[in-house]
């Protein structure tokens, strides 16, 4: 197609299959890298990262249901919250352990179905993802989860700050905690499962978590923290999708890629935090 950008956005024009790719990654990348902000700042990306391979049964059994994906993969999704909440809740295990046992479970029974079932189900876009070739419903779907996440966090934001950075603060205040709580684990179990068809359930985690941190690098406040990880998550869909339809490349991959990048420019350079930046001061 082409090594230049304004090549690529000629065959942009041309085709609706790169048009709908390109709609779909600026949307998601919107919306995991606002929710990303909160996992991020709430310590749980070990639990996106649970729930990004516990959907892995649900979407096979999906398959062989003949259903959509997101019905199977969300009910996995918040069966793996629930339990790992279950399990820490009732029980000495800690968090880390409980979050290692579920998923891991989940994890090896979703293997187990595909692997079964491996003849009807591309195993590499359910582990990977390919945003090219996204189908209409799935797009659809896509913009709707995504509208319905970013208009959550729009209701509930200053719940979701409060809960945040002082949840003590937030049950004296009277706050739904649990329930703020819960509708964090589904904001994170939906954006996971519609991401799948982007980036794939092996990597999904990284863009829900990498815009966020790279942020949290550079900000102060949430407002601003949101907004910078907004258009790091966009510009990286960008760069990911115009490398991977380029050179034919797995998309959610140089996605992850690109992001990554980002991160460590910004973790080696920044004039706040950079590790260059602040051996160069030491040596002034």
């Amino acid at each position: 197609m082409g090594q230049s950008f304004f090549e690529f956005f000629r065959y942009l024009s041309e085709y609706a299959f790169l048009q709908n790719a390109l709609s779909v990654s600026i949307v998601l990348s919107v919306a995991y890298s606002i929710v990303g902000c909160f996992i991020v700042l709430r310590g749980l990306a070990l639990m996106g990262d649970a729930i990004s391979h516990a959907v892995l049964p649900g979407v096979a059994i999906s398959y062989l249901l003949q259903i959509s994906y997101f019905v199977g993969a969300v009910v996995f999704g918040l069966m793996a919250a629930l339990g790992i909440g279950f399990v820490k809740e009732n029980s000495k295990i800690k968090s880390d352990s409980s979050i290692g046992i579920v998923f891991s479970a989940f994890l090896a029974l979703g293997i187990l179905l595909v692997t079964k079932i491996q003849s009807s189900v591309n195993l590499n876009n359910i582990l990977f993802g390919n945003v090219l070739t996204i189908t209409n419903e799935d797009r659809i779907l896509t913009y709707v989860v995504s509208g319905i996440v970013l208009l959550a966090v729009a209701l509930f934001y200053k719940e979701l700050l409060l809960t945040t950075f002082d949840e003590t603060m937030a049950k004296a205040s009277g706050l739904p905690v649990k329930f703020i709580n819960y509708m964090v684990m589904i904001m994170l179990t939906l954006i996971t499962v519609v991401s799948l068809q982007t980036v794939g359930v092996i990597l999904v985690v990284s863009l829900l978590i990498t815009p966020a941190a790279t942020a949290y690098l550079l900000t102060n406040k949430l407002s601003s923290m949101l907004w910078v990880s907004t258009i790091i998550g966009v510009v990286s869909a960008i760069i990911g999708l115009y490398l991977s339809a380029t050179y034919n490349l797995p998309s959610g991959v140089v996605m992850v890629l690109a992001v990554s990048c980002i991160f460590v420019l910004v973790f080696l350079f920044n004039r706040k935090t950079g590790l260059v930046w602040n051996k160069l001061r030491l040596r002034i």
